[in-house]
């Protein structure tokens, strides 16, 4: 088998730029790279973007090309993508019109998903299932509401029109992030609720979803008095809970591991072994190429073939939807979605 056309392995990596550098041509062709995590570093314009796509497609075919691209302050790509609306604002259009805004929820995750296509990237971490309980300043106005079942019901219309434009969902932070007020980048967070109290709430969106997923991403939150280590490298939240009990089938995505959130877990070949252990189908490593390196060159898992099958399966089928920005620009329904979005600013 040659080496470009190996299956997507466990490991998400970044790249530096706005094109390949030599060393990440290398470093993306190790068999344990699954795929690439953009972000606004790696975005000048349309066609830079598409010709940087292009770069990884032709090294690795299958690699899964991903981004943080949720509307509101989390959008990576601006110029030339439409601007998306914080998730919050369809949550206030609810308490209005709940039909209007799952309307609006529905047209901005067609817009979404299209212009990312038309682009070459396959998949984005949205929607965010996390309350707004008002506490946590890195997720606040990413939230839908505060009321679980409409932040369900919101997080399904933006997941519906993903999937129109050929993209799988990616609910996050699991079991939930807004109860808690630090910030997992830069440091621990400790939630003190029961896991009935949590179940009653955060993890609603996700029991009402975990079927209609395509992948879920864990908080780096310890609920310490539920389990001692963080949601993402615990056994019972991703095995017993998000697996078992809510039946969820599609990839376990860790958050990144280099964030201070993580640390609990020893240096990073310990951390991505405890994230596998614990469920992770994919582990994420970002900004930071020194420990993405140290990673494929100490780390040796035994990922098993239904998880890299879960993650050759992100990958949207080909068609569907336009292929390149101009004709994308002519797409019925892209047009009236946009026009929709573009509406609610």
């Amino acid at each position: 088998m040659k080496l470009s056309h190996r299956p997507p392995g466990p490991v998400m990596l970044d790249v530096a730029g706005l094109e390949l550098a030599a060393e990440e041509r290398d470093i993306l062709q190790h068999p344990l790279v699954g795929g690439v995590i953009l972000f606004a570093r790696n975005y000048a314009d349309s066609a830079q973007l598409r010709a940087l796509t292009a770069a990884i497609r032709a090294l690795r075919p299958g690699l899964v090309i991903s981004v943080d691209h949720e509307g509101g302050r989390v959008q990576r790509f601006r110029d030339g993508f439409t601007r998306l609306p914080a998730m919050r604002r369809f949550g206030a259009l609810w308490d209005a019109d709940p039909e209007h805004a799952r309307g609006a929820a529905r047209q901005a995750g067609l817009v979404l998903a299209a212009e990312l296509r038309a682009h070459d990237v396959d998949l984005s971490y949205a929607p965010v299932l996390d309350l707004d309980y008002g506490v946590s300043g890195v997720i606040g106005d990413r939230a839908f509401h505060r009321d679980p079942q409409v932040a369900a019901e919101l997080a399904r219309a933006l997941a519906q029109g993903l999937a129109a434009a050929g993209l799988k969902a990616v609910g996050k932070h699991f079991p939930g992030h807004g109860a808690v007020e630090a910030d997992s980048h830069v440091a621990i967070p400790v939630d003190h609720r029961s896991f009935d109290a949590v179940w009653a709430e955060d993890i609603v969106p996700f029991r009402v979803l975990a079927r209609e997923l395509g992948g879920v991403m864990p908080a780096h939150v310890i609920f310490e008095g539920i389990d001692p280590r963080p949601a993402g490298f615990s056994p019972f939240w991703l095995q017993d809970v998000l697996r078992g009990r809510l039946g969820f089938t599609g990839v376990i995505f860790s958050d990144d591991l280099t964030m201070e959130g993580a640390s609990v877990a020893g240096d990073i070949v310990a951390r991505a072994a405890a994230a596998q252990r614990a469920g992770c189908d994919m582990v994420l490593v970002c900004n930071r190429p020194d420990l993405a390196v140290q990673l494929l060159d100490a780390w040796q898992p035994q990922p098993t073939a239904d998880s890299l099958a879960r993650i050759a399966a992100l990958r949207p089928a080909p068609g569907g939807v336009p292929g390149d920005p101009l004709t994308l620009a002519r797409w019925a329904p892209y047009c009236e979605a946009r026009d929709a979005v573009l509406a609610l600013a």
